[in-house]
């Protein structure tokens, strides 16, 4: 019951340590059943030492973080090549690359780099891929995930999310802060300091901003935030609490949760904070909403059947139908960007774990492994599941594959990180 007070009155307080840091870095356990084999060959004017500085090292540290790939040692390769004329299939087939990726790094004018990447298919000793950017200094690690991206969509046939970014709530000392990263957690900026707690962050579809409750107030406000500018306004700050914002898939509307008139139920306003639309109403607690994945649908937590359970209801009014039926707790609904999957968190009895529904046949899987999971996200591809949960006792990031396959975990130097929500994917 205390948990679930804790998930259905807003997440009011969340439990932190005490120490700062400035990049996640990601732990890997097990991985596809089938890896695609691929070197990645140290790009031209770069070291040959696996490092985060290099383009070449993030882009095979996404490949291998990813689980679909298994990504070969090349320091025994005698001649590194870096055009096609220097490539010696024979050296690539003898350590069983199926697919090899090269490039250069070049400096030009205006204090700007040309970086050129290949993907070559070994076996066929054919190109498949080729690209060329000129780009900033700044630009190197985004240019990186994005060829990562490239090469995942080719071999794949879906696209990548390594140049997409994660938002969460880290805690320090005395500080609460809402900070974005890369997906792989590096790159880590503090949008918002606060000396009051901050949660929920909800990303735009676009990716230019965020929505987030703030209790500088004294009481739990709804801001938008540019992650342009750094402009904020309120979006709601009606009597009693203001939580759980949701971005409608078009950017045009936010759901949320009041309590100004009733228990806490779900309301719909636009992003400039009119149009307010009431549509939920009943005596239960209906709290987090999450849309689906066409805009017409929001699912919701409530306990109206005296448990919490996850429901969903036509944004245009009508019935709401009940959605799970496993089990005696299931709250946190998220839906994937194709709307097939539903991502929650589930009471078992280990604890409260991450879990996946096949909304077509309503069948679930269990997928987390610790006791106090929560917040759950689908990447943009709807391949991974990022969340938060409790490792000896403090707050940490992990992500898994929808088929419980592939399992990772953000570490750090001690901060506790609660509340994550997994970017869009932006051009």
């Amino acid at each position: 019951m205390k948990k679930y007070l804790l998930l259905l009155c807003f997440n009011l307080l969340v439990l932190f340590s005490n120490s700062a840091r400035a990049d996640l870095t990601i732990e890997i356990v097990g991985g596809a059943a089938n890896q695609i084999p691929i070197a990645v060959a140290p790009f031209q004017a770069q070291d040959h030492k696996t490092n985060s500085n290099t383009i070449s090292a993030i882009v095979e540290a996404d490949l291998n973080r990813c689980g679909l790939f298994k990504t070969l040692d090349t320091r025994g390769i005698n001649t590194i090549p870096h055009s096609p004329a220097e490539i010696n299939f024979s050296d690539w087939t003898a350590i069983q690359a199926q697919t090899l990726t090269i490039g250069m790094v070049e400096p030009i004018s205006g204090n700007r780099l040309r970086v050129t990447f290949r993907l070559f298919d070994v076996l066929r000793q054919t190109q498949l891929l080729g690209m060329e950017f000129n780009i900033s200094q700044a630009q190197q690690r985004v240019t990186a995930h994005k060829i990562a991206d490239m090469i995942y969509e080719k071999l794949i046939g879906e696209p990548g999310d390594f140049a997409t970014k994660i938002a969460y709530v880290a805690k320090t000392s005395n500080k609460y802060l809402l900070q974005v990263a890369d997906a792989d957690g590096f790159a880590v900026q503090t949008i918002v300091t606060s000396q009051e707690p901050l949660i929920s962050p909800s990303w735009s579809p676009d990716g230019t901003k965020l929505a987030y409750v703030s209790f500088e107030k004294k009481k739990p406000v709804i801001y938008v935030q540019s992650l342009l500018t750094g402009q904020r306004s309120i979006l709601a700050n009606f009597k009693g609490n203001n939580s759980a914002p949701a971005w409608s898939p078009d950017g045009s509307k936010i759901a949320i949760v009041l309590t100004y008139s009733a228990n806490s139920q779900i309301y719909v306003i636009n992003v400039d904070g009119s149009g307010l639309k009431k549509l939920s109403s009943n005596n239960a607690i209906e709290t987090e909403p999450a849309w689906s994945a066409d805009g017409n649908l929001l699912y919701f937590t409530s306990n109206r059947g005296g448990a919490p359970q996850i429901y969903s209801m036509p944004v245009s009014g009508g019935e709401a139908k009940r959605v799970t039926f496993e089990g005696g707790y299931n709250v946190s609904p998220h839906i994937s960007s194709n709307g097939k999957l539903l991502t929650y968190i589930k009471q078992v009895p280990e604890g409260f774990r991450v879990a996946v529904m096949d909304l077509q046949n309503g069948l679930g899987q269990v997928l987390g492994n610790n006791s106090e999971d929560e917040s759950p996200s689908f990447s943009p591809n709807g391949r991974m599941i990022l969340y938060a949960s409790k490792i000896r006792g403090k707050g940490t990031l992990a992500a898994v594959s929808t088929d419980g396959k592939i399992k990772q975990t953000f570490t750090d130097t001690g901060v506790d990180i609660r509340e994550p929500s997994w970017g869009p994917r932006v051009n």
